[in-house]
């Protein structure tokens, strides 16, 4: 059987939009033929959600998630293309596991796009110096800094993060599929978080096995 890397998933999902997991599936399928993929999604009708960038999602839901008694409060915006996909069973789920998602991780932004460039600068000058500080060789400097912002937008921006469900899927990886089995564009458009005495002294909870155990009764 064919070894399906994560350079030919990541190959197949950038040509076809289709979701990681249906990607992944796909190539397994047909034994690492990356045409024969396409062609498998296609027929599964998974090769369409890249097509669907383009069309316009003004309905959707605006959902609120309060936890533990109202330690967290989340409220975001999830637009899709019809307000009969909007009261569907399939996208309410959805935007009620994103708000969860909210809960737990913790995002700052939806997506690194909206990382603001100075913020981003930023951060770049502090793992450089941290780099430099660990005494590492100049040559090697620039990717050990780019491999720190890629997980700088793991931990901040809602698209990158590990579906805490599936940590083997991204948000975004999410977004691809479900735009593909509920045949609308999905779009997370923004969402605000309020967490309980934000910003003052107090105990760490773990918020995020908290979620998890009411995502799961």
């Amino acid at each position: 059987m064919s070894v399906i890397s994560a350079g030919m998933v990541k190959e197949l999902r950038e040509r076809t939009g289709a979701g990681m997991m249906d990607c992944k599936r796909a190539l397994s399928e047909c034994a690492g033929d990356m045409d024969k993929a396409i062609d498998y999604l296609r027929v599964k009708g998974l090769a369409a959600a890249a097509k669907k960038e383009g069309r316009i999602a003004a309905e959707g839901l605006v959902e609120s998630y309060i936890h533990g008694g109202g330690r967290i409060g989340v409220l975001v915006e999830v637009n899709c293309e019809t307000d009969f996909v909007a009261r569907g069973e399939e996208f309410r789920s959805f935007v009620r596991d994103v708000a969860m998602q909210i809960a737990a991780a913790n995002p700052q932004y939806v997506s690194r796009e909206d990382v603001p460039a100075e913020v981003l600068q930023h951060n770049k000058d502090i793992f450089r110096a941290q780099a430099l500080n660990e005494g590492k060789p100049e040559k090697i400097i620039e990717k050990m800094v780019e491999g720190r912002i890629e997980k700088f937008y793991k931990e901040i921006c809602l698209l990158e993060q590990p579906f805490i469900k599936d940590p083997d899927v991204t948000v975004k990886d999410l977004v691809l599929e479900k735009t593909s089995k509920i045949g609308e564009r999905v779009v997370i458009r923004r969402f605000s978080r309020y967490e309980l005495g934000e910003g003052l002294a107090k105990r760490q909870d773990d918020f995020a096995s908290e979620v998890m155990k009411e995502m799961n009764r």
